[in-house]
């Protein structure tokens, strides 16, 4: 009887993701689930190890393939179980063979660039970023002579304009934050791989996409032909704003350089924080998107029909630019449409200028800071809060003011992350708001 029970047992694949995400693994080389429903939670700095072959054996051992079946744990900026659950389900949500975490998202960005680029080579990124992403790219990694050229990745063709023979990494966000663009990736693939012919392996181009707007539920870039994933696990994943995280996820291949990177940069993330995103993040992280997509969609509706709004950007919207990429690009893993739960718009100013749309935002954000009860002025995002902010002078303060302009990001400009609230209740907060501008 067992032996038919076994051999009548689904594999993992065949559930889906939603499933997927909330039981894990069948069975982990890093804890025993016999007995637990619930992994516990590590909270030891260093292992007892009982004997110095053991000891050697799992230094041998560290950031190998072996060390991923059943480590032999040492340290806990080596390794630990709570982390390394966590990296496991991390990969399968992306669809990636390997996750390694880091502290923050920051720390993962800064691993995936560390262990691509080194003196003397070229990164490509788009022109809008994450404004910490967009000061490493300009402030830090130049102090270790790599430099990073800007274009508009929407154009992918750009990419080959700009290249050089010493690039090494092509860098963006879709959506972008915040202003929501999308960029075609397996276009960008394909330029890269024209780009690619005959250069030596250790010279081609990889791409490195950051996935936290999106999250593994709504858009897997690793589908798409991206090399790299990383991610803010502070953001969707985490879901409530407790805890702070990044990941890079991808090939096999990738493993070895970011765990030793991880382990001589330090920037791991902690067992305290990785507990909490594996048992209450990451298994309800399709309940969440699905619920806040809703709200989205309801919100972004409303704000089209506001005379104060000069424009909505949302994925789901018909009118949305690059609607038919979100389409394709965009989508559940059992391939339903996923939209996201961010909205960027912009507010018009009283006589048209700049001047007077930055004054507009700045009442607007003010009001609800002060009277919104369902909405809360933070920066950050992905949480069953929503909320609000203004990136021109707030998160992206470190872009250059005629450089964001540029590229589209205007001092109106706002950008909101949609919780789980009542949409009604979202809906009449930025009603009133509206009226004071």
């Amino acid at each position: 009887m067992s032996k038919e029970r076994t051999s009548n047992k689904k594999s993992r694949e065949e559930y889906r993701l939603r499933t997927r995400l909330i039981h894990g693994t069948f069975a982990s080389g890093r804890w025993d689930y016999g007995h637990h429903v619930v992994p516990p939670q590590s909270s030891s700095a260093t292992y007892r190890l009982s004997s110095v072959h053991r000891g050697a054996q799992g230094f041998i051992e560290f950031a190998t393939p072996e060390s991923r079946r059943a480590p032999i744990y040492i340290y806990d900026r080596l390794d630990e179980p709570s982390r390394g659950m966590l990296e496991e389900n991390l990969a399968v949500a992306e669809g990636g063979e390997v996750a390694v975490t880091f502290a923050t998202g920051m720390a993962a960005v800064s691993a995936a660039l560390g262990i691509l680029a080194a003196a003397g080579d070229q990164i490509v990124a788009h022109h809008i970023l994450y404004g910490c992403t967009h000061s490493l790219m300009t402030s830090w990694l130049p102090r270790y002579k790599v430099r990073t050229d800007f274009c508009d990745l929407c154009h992918p063709e750009s990419l080959a304009k700009i290249a050089t023979k010493d690039c090494r990494v092509v860098y963006f966000e879709t959506p972008v934050n915040p202003t929501m663009e999308l960029i075609d990736m397996a276009a960008v693939r394909r330029v890269v791989d024209r780009l690619n012919e005959g250069r030596p392996e250790a010279e081609r181009i990889l791409i490195v996409v950051d996935n936290t707007f999106a999250t593994p539920y709504c858009q897997r870039p690793l589908a798409h032909g991206v090399d790299l994933v990383v991610h803010s696990l502070t953001k969707d994943i985490c879901g409530f704003g407790t805890e702070m995280g990044g990941a890079v996820i991808g090939a096999n291949r990738f493993f070895n350089h970011l765990m030793l990177y991880r382990k001589d940069f330090g920037g791991v993330l902690s067992p305290k924080n990785a507990w909490p995103i594996l048992v209450y993040g990451l298994p309800t992280l399709a309940t969440r998107m699905v619920n806040q997509q809703k709200t989205a969609m309801h919100v972004a509706d409303f704000l089209t029909h506001q005379p104060k709004v000069a424009r909505v950007l949302y994925p789901g919207l018909p009118n949305f630019p690059q609607h038919d990429l979100a389409r394709r690009q965009m989508t559940t893993p059992d391939g339903q449409f996923a939209p996201g739960s961010m909205i960027y718009f912009d507010l018009k100013g009283g006589d048209g200028s700049i001047e007077s749309a930055r004054q507009a935002a700045e009442r607007f954000v003010d009001h609800i800071a002060e009277k919104a009860y369902t909405i809360t002025l933070a920066v950050s995002l992905g949480q069953i809060k929503t909320l609000i902010e203004n990136p021109f002078s707030m998160t992206h303060a470190s872009v250059p003011d005629e450089e964001k302009i540029r590229s589209g990001l205007q001092p109106g400009g706002i950008r909101l992350s949609l919780g789980l609230e009542d949409w009604h209740d979202i809906i009449a907060d930025l009603e009133n708001a509206l009226e004071v501008i």
